[in-house]
């Protein structure tokens, strides 16, 4: 996922609330499923909005300070966060024209 960055617990605040763009992030794990089915989609909206919207990877199991900040129950999980606040969320294995319906309403 090169277009994805990889965010944890260590740069969670630089990359995602200090971010002067919106930040998508996809909470995921190693062994998850659909998780592996929405990471190619996630990686398409990256390229896609490059520029515009910056996007996030989080294995939960990795960075689970920050899992547990977002109260994330479920993987996987995209969190919309602008401005430090978090705008919206979605759980679960969805269509990319989901998310870029998400995405639309904080551009």
């Amino acid at each position: 996922m090169a277009n994805v960055l990889k965010v944890n617990d260590s740069n969670f605040e630089s990359e995602v609330l200090k971010a002067s763009e919106p930040v998508l992030l996809d909470f995921s794990a190693t062994w998850c499923g659909p998780c592996k089915q929405l990471a190619p989609i996630v990686e398409e909206i990256a390229r896609e909005y490059s520029g515009r919207v910056k996007v996030g990877a989080v294995d939960v199991e990795e960075s689970p300070d920050t899992a547990v900040r977002f109260k994330v129950m479920s993987v996987p999980t995209l969190i919309l966060i602008k401005d430090g606040e978090v705008r919206d969320q979605i759980v679960g294995l969805v269509p990319k024209t989901r998310i870029a319906d998400l995405i639309a309403r904080v551009l």
